[in-house]
């Protein structure tokens, strides 16, 4: 569908100009198309928040809606803290966040849909309770809100970067310096659009990376996300030339007597506030088996 803009009908957000032509969609359905780049103004990407221009082409594509729906299932969890208000997991390899076309079951929504009576709402019916993503081949820390007051308040402390994540990540090659910050939008990759990539007109992200061992070939990072796009850390890495071991999408293609099962990425600590009691809380989660194998093997075969 494409739509030209008309001099009476400039300077109006453009979330707000769509919702008026397309009724059936909500805001938060807009500006996720615009995530996907679904919605170009004059074939770029453009924020919600955009002004129309007169002369302005729209070009909006709306793909086929699958009926999916979360069920409980009786998954295991790994729970590093709980209360009435938010449980924190330590998510392993392998388990996706919540259900989507190609992943409908065995999701970690679905675990939390049987472990917990009440989440919050505010996510939808397939994303109940969940803040914040980690990616499925990515281990580690992840908060749930388990009502809407709690997921009002952590979304805001991760929209205000109150709350902290962090990761450690093996990658490829060293550094001269100790640590610095990766400044690069990320958005849809336009040659493959299950992939992110650097882009001119995509959203800002913003990555701070600390040296913590290195090893000639391979370094051991901690990374701070000071944004949370999607695969951003990845990425970010990526486009630096020191792409995460494990990653088969973005990652250097090297060979290592490790047996990995995707990229050697684990979000170890979450600091943050209790959305309630408003105590300052950190979560800490070892790394898993396998990341310790790695680090081990660059440590004994690479110093």
């Amino acid at each position: 569908m494409n739509i030209n803009i008309d001099k009476d009908q400039e300077n109006i957000r453009l979330d707000i100009f769509i919702e008026s032509k397309i009724q059936e969609l909500s805001r938060s359905r807009i500006k996720a198309l615009i995530d996907e780049r679904m919605i170009l103004v004059n074939n770029k990407i453009q924020k919600p928040s955009y002004k129309t221009k007169e002369n302005d082409l729209i070009e909006i594509t709306i793909p086929e809606l699958k009926e999916i729906s979360a069920k409980p299932e009786n998954i295991q969890l790994d729970i590093v803290y709980e209360d009435k208000d938010i449980i924190v997991i330590n998510k392993p390899k392998g388990l996706v966040t919540h259900p989507a076309p190609g992943s409908e079951d065995g999701t970690l929504v679905n675990a939390l849909m049987y472990h917990c009576k009440d989440l919050s709402g505010i996510g939808g019916s397939l994303r109940p309770g969940i803040v914040h993503r980690i990616d499925k081949n990515t281990t580690g820390l992840l908060v749930v809100a388990k009502n809407d007051i709690a997921h009002h308040d952590l979304a805001k402390q991760i929209s205000e970067k109150t709350a902290k994540r962090f990761y450690k990540a093996i990658v490829i090659g060293n550094f001269s310096e100790d640590e610095g910050i990766i400044n690069k939008p990320i958005g849809r990759n336009s040659k493959d659009r299950k992939k992110m990539a650097i882009a001119v007109d995509g959203r800002d992200a913003i990555t701070h990376w600390k040296v913590l061992e290195r090893f000639g070939r391979f370094t051991l990072l901690e990374l701070e996300l000071k944004t949370g796009r999607t695969h951003q850390i990845r990425v970010h890495l990526s486009h630096i030339k020191h792409g995460i071991i494990g990653d088969d999408v973005y990652g250097p293609d090297v060979k290592i007597s490790v047996n990995l099962q995707g990229q050697a990425l684990h979000a170890y600590k979450l600091v943050l506030k209790h959305p309630v009691s408003k105590e300052e809380m950190t979560f800490l989660a070892e790394e898993p088996q396998e990341f310790k194998k790695l680090l081990d093997y660059v440590r004994k075969n690479h110093k």
